[in-house]
């Protein structure tokens, strides 16, 4: 039975669910940063699902890449399977501007987290549902 990592459930909130993937927030709002999670045990790297996997995990991401980039008009957006720190695969999502507190380096140890607040949290579950409705589910 899948189980998210402790560590991402501890960094996150949930937003939703896909047909493959949990769809989750970084509890960081110095970044819009959105984390995708195939539902599968022991996967640790995309070659390891298999071709309906790999095939929906892209669709996904480029569903959400699509939605993000829309609402948020980036200057970049960075996609990355990393997986230094959670062995579990997941797909970071991040939002980047050149005025941004970590530009051009990467987000992580750039500053430390600031939490959303609650209503920062409903605004932004409310602009991705209309954004990607019907195709993403309650979390």
């Amino acid at each position: 039975m899948f189980s998210l990592h402790p560590q991402l459930a501890q960094d996150t909130i949930a937003f939703g669910r896909f047909e493959l993937c949990r769809l989750l927030l970084m509890n960081d709002s110095n970044y819009p940063w959105f984390v995708l999670v195939p539902e599968r045990e022991h996967i640790r790297e995309i070659h390891e699902l298999n071709t309906t996997g790999r095939v929906q995990l892209i669709e996904e991401s480029s569903l959400l890449a699509r939605a993000l980039t829309g609402i948020f008009k980036p200057h970049k957006l960075n996609i990355a399977a990393l997986g230094n720190q959670v062995p579990q695969l997941h797909v970071h999502h991040i939002v980047r501007y050149t005025h941004d507190p970590a530009w051009p380096h990467p987000v992580w140890g750039r500053l430390p987290p600031k939490p959303y607040y609650s209503a920062e949290i409903h605004k932004l579950k409310n602009l991705l549902s209309k954004t990607l409705a019907g195709t993403l589910k309650p979390a």
